[in-house]
């Protein structure tokens, strides 16, 4: 028995301390795949790892890391020198040694450069005679769709028209992966791509010559907190120049054709080291029930505090004067936000990062108007022979107002939680975008590949939570409101 002991002391340690490291992601293909190349490097070191997808922008991934959310991510040199330093055209040495001081490390290239380009159908650029960038300045007439990012980056789409002297009267931000679908459509005529998109041979397309070379190298490495276990930071190195620009766009496409980005990882470790790895696809209903369980953990505990919230501001606001237009004038500001700018407000700020917290924040944020608008509205337009006679009553303020006031305006406020509950349910699907999960992660992911049946795995439970939640609202209402009192 003692020996059993023993062994139970020294072997609980390992268990409850396990070594845990996260890895991040941008929102596209490429970004995926490499995080979980990552994840499984870390994994075989002997790591507990968490891959936070699809987090969105540089701006967001980077605020992650810097702040602690995450332990690193795939980074590429053109866009830490241009984007994070604002030095361009530093060596991957003088990075280095710039972003030491901000605690945060730089593995050796991972072997490709993965450059932004200008993309056109092949058949529209030939009969054009369009094949470098400078020849779009004889065709103001085309229509270009570069994505948010690249739209205003210092190494991005303004920037290259100007250094290009081009000028185009038809420029629309369009998402990445839907931006290769309006280009295959004939919809638009030109979009930025990275230089190892699978969808480049997919769907047949020319990347028009740099012939000015305005845009910087982009070799891929992995960014990292020096806070990260040395192990874990020699696990990552394992991968340093095993990738070529072939290779990256091999498994690009082998992404988008498994719509699995574990596979491609698979195929990485098959064609490196001859190592078979296996790929354990988590059952459909099993993804589905965590991403609903999230989803509603991030709306039940964000309208819970609107409602905590929100009636009692509502209270405050039904009597007129500055503090009624204080109130409602500023709920009705943090409405006019949008909601992914919210999220991102939030991401730099202390205590926030990428975390449930942030999402939770920003979404009793956007719950607040409706609930504090409708309990005003419901209180003040209560009929002034009721509040007179209540008064008649003699009850005290905080009577009068929990036994009279409120019940009375209790159709009206349970009519503002309803509209917030389902406002609520659409808006958490955002909350995917700083890898709080929900049923946004397979819209994000579908989005980043194309993959419409992808998409509609999110967004039709998405929509069906949204009914289900109305529904429930009815009932309530039918089973805590007076016959008389209901809402004709």
């Amino acid at each position: 028995m003692r020996p059993f002991l023993l062994l139970l002391m020294l072997v609980l340690p390992c268990l409850c301390f396990a070594e845990s490291a996260v890895v991040g992601s941008k929102k596209f293909t490429e970004s995926y795949v490499l995080g979980e190349i990552a994840k499984k490097v870390l994994e075989d070191a002997g790591f507990s790892v968490e891959h936070k997808q699809g987090m969105g922008n540089t701006s967001i991934v980077w605020s992650a890391i810097s702040g602690g959310s995450i332990d690193t991510y795939v980074e590429y040199t053109g866009t830490l020198a241009e984007e994070i330093l604002k030095k361009p055209g530093i060596s991957l040495d003088q990075i280095r040694s710039e972003l030491a001081g901000q605690g945060i490390g730089v593995s050796g290239e991972l072997g490709f450069n993965n450059t932004y380009a200008l993309a056109m159908k092949r058949e529209r650029a030939a009969a054009l005679g369009i094949t470098k960038i400078s020849d779009l300045k004889n065709h103001p007439e085309l229509k270009a769709g570069p994505t948010h990012e690249f739209l205003d980056r210092a190494d991005g789409w303004k920037k290259v028209m100007a250094e290009y002297g081009i000028q185009l009267a038809d420029v629309r931000a369009i998402d990445h992966g839907l931006g290769y679908t309006a280009l295959n459509s004939g919809e638009i005529d030109i979009k930025d791509c990275y230089s190892t998109d699978a969808q480049i041979a997919k769907f047949g397309l020319t990347v028009l010559e740099d012939d000015r070379q305005f845009f910087p190298t982009y070799k891929a490495v992995f960014v990292y907190r020096q806070t990260l276990d040395p192990k874990a930071v020699a696990a990552l190195e394992t991968v340093v120049g095993t990738i070529d620009e072939s290779f990256m766009s091999r498994l690009n496409a082998k992404a988008d054709e498994t719509k699995n980005y574990s596979e491609a990882a698979a195929m990485y470790f098959t064609e490196v080291s001859g190592r078979k790895v296996k790929v354990q696809e988590e059952p459909f209903v099993e993804k589905l029930a965590g991403w609903v369980g999230k989803h509603l953990y991030l709306v039940g505990v964000s309208l819970l505090l609107a409602v905590l919230v929100g009636v009692p501001l509502g209270i405050a606001a039904a009597r007129p004067g500055r503090l009624s237009s204080f109130i409602l004038g500023g709920t009705g500001v943090i409405q006019t936000i949008p909601s992914l700018a919210l999220i991102a407000l939030l991401v730099p700020i202390p205590f926030f990062g990428i975390t449930d917290s942030t999402a939770i924040t920003a979404l009793f944020l956007y719950s607040l108007l409706p609930i504090v608008r409708n309990t005003a509205i419901g209180l003040s337009t209560i009929p002034l022979p009721l509040r007179e006679s209540a008064e008649v009553l003699g009850l005290e303020s905080g009577a009068m107002l929990g036994k009279i006031y409120l019940p009375l305006a209790l159709p009206t406020i349970l009519a503002g939680i309803k509209t917030s509950a389902v406002i609520c349910v659409g808006t958490a699907t955002l909350a995917a975008l700083i890898g709080a999960g929900g049923l946004g992660e397979p819209i994000i992911s579908g989005l980043s590949r194309n993959d419409n049946i992808a998409v509609l795995q999110g967004a039709i439970p998405a929509a069906l939570l949204a009914i289900v939640v109305q529904l429930l609202f009815d009932a309530l209402e039918r089973a805590v409101v007076p016959a008389g009192l209901r809402r004709k």
